[in-house]
């Protein structure tokens, strides 16, 4: 959400930047034309305002006078501006409405550091601040080898009877599935592991939120409008509940409406939710198997802070996020979004990209944004400095996937396939699997 006085004393400025992000075409001139009629209908609302009041003074003096003639005039006078005034106000609560509804779908302005493209193809691999190709390396499992030829995952949990397509298809249709016995036990395993790595080592409060919002809290995490037809709606009353796409709504939605002290600044928070996605937009991409389903489970990190430690926390956040795969042995890489795949609320985004040797590529499985103070606007969320008397600022929130459950469920079976069916379990996994050192197999 933007500030149409930036924008009116930035218009070039804004140009440019929105000229960078894919499909979007406004222009500065655009929202201004709209800002000009509601100054208008505001200065015409203030002149009527202070006109009647005048009159209305005059009124009294007429009537002191015994001015029949007159005070029956003025009352007239008044009586057409009282009219008048309702009908503006109206005017400008409708245009008000228009100029927050185009604002309201303008994505993101990104960092001039983003890399210009058109797709996932033009994103650019990134090795840390002060990294190279060869330091991220030493960081990271190198990519498995296999003696034999390596299965994609819904092959390897079907032949053990626990990964069921055919009886989730019965319950719910496509792009469902039921896990049972060990593999649902290792996915269990997985949530919370990445739970208590980023509790007990990485400073976030565990959090269990509500897996149903408002539209003002999809609103501010910058779903509505413009992404409504990815979410799942329930009646609610008059009104209506969505089911969460990610549990970055309703921990964002924490500080909305609120004025913080700077001293409870960074406020980090997880949580393991299951999330719910219509996936309105791939029809046909990922049929088989468990990569994009309409329900899945994602340990999200969210952070707000102060503008001046926003970028150093998207590091932070990108570095936590890394450390699932790498206590998991999983090889992945890092990738810099281009302006063109780049998401809606976003000034900068890092996919993490795991390996899947099933399928033999890269595959997204964690994505780490800083959103400046973007979704604050849209939530009005501040603070207020500390130290000399200032006005309360808004602050900055970040999001990441720490991880996708479901996805790194998938790179784990992958990447510890034995040739005999099973799935060896990575070490730090063992102790939330009751000891097990593989499941499946002859």
């Amino acid at each position: 959400m933007f500030d149409i006085k930036w924008i009116r004393a930035n218009a070039d400025a804004f140009d440019a930047a929105v000229s960078r992000r894919k499909g979007a075409s406004v222009r500065a001139s655009d929202l201004l034309a709209i800002d000009d009629r509601r100054r208008d209908i505001i200065v015409r609302l203030n002149d009527a305002q202070e006109k009647r009041n005048s009159l209305s003074k005059q009124i009294g003096q007429a009537k002191a006078q015994k001015d029949e003639a007159k005070a029956q005039q003025l009352m007239a006078d008044v009586a057409a501006l009282k009219e008048f005034i309702p009908q503006g106000e109206a005017e400008e609560r409708a245009v008000d409405a228009e100029l927050r509804s185009a604002l309201s779908v303008i994505p993101n302005l990104v960092f001039d550091d983003i890399p210009d493209g058109i797709d996932e193809r033009d994103n650019v691999e990134y090795f840390g601040r002060n990294g190279t190709a060869e330091t991220a390396a030493k960081a990271r499992a190198p990519k498995p080898s296999f003696s034999f030829a390596p299965k994609e995952h819904y092959e390897l949990g079907e032949a053990m009877g626990q990964m069921d397509f055919e009886t989730a298809a019965k319950l719910s249709g496509s792009r469902f599935v039921v896990l049972k016995g060990q593999v649902a036990r290792l996915e269990r395993a997985l949530g919370q592991f990445m739970l208590d790595l980023h509790t007990n080592e990485h400073g976030y409060t565990e959090v269990q939120p509500p897996l149903l919002v408002r539209d003002e809290a999809l609103f501010g995490t910058n779903q509505l409008p413009k992404f409504e037809d990815d979410l799942f709606f329930t009646p609610h009353g008059e009104s209506r509940l969505a089911l969460i796409p990610t549990a970055e709504v309703p921990l964002t939605n924490f500080v909305r409406e609120s004025i913080l002290a700077e001293e409870e600044l960074p406020l980090r928070l997880t949580a393991l939710t299951p999330c719910f996605r219509s996936e309105a937009g791939s029809a046909g991409r990922d049929t088989r198997g468990m990569l994009r389903q309409h329900q899945f489970n994602k340990v999200e990190m969210v952070s707000i802070t102060t503008p001046e430690t926003s970028v150093d926390e998207h590091e932070r956040m990108l570095g936590c996020a890394e450390a699932v795969l790498q206590k998991l042995g999983l090889h992945y890489r890092v990738m810099n979004l281009c302006t063109g795949d780049i998401g809606f609320g976003a000034k900068k985004t890092y996919d993490l990209e795991v390996w899947l040797p099933g399928q033999d590529t890269y595959r997204e499985i964690s994505s780490v944004s800083v959103c400046g103070d973007f979704q604050a606007r849209r939530m009005d969320a501040r603070y207020r400095p500390s130290g000399e008397k200032q006005p309360p600022r808004f602050v900055h929130t970040l999001n990441g996937s720490g991880t996708a459950v479901g996805r790194c469920l998938i790179a784990v079976m992958e990447n510890y396939q034995q040739e005999d069916g099973s799935v060896a379990i990575p070490a730090v996994l063992q102790p939330y699997m009751g000891g097990l050192k593989s499941i499946g197999g002859r």
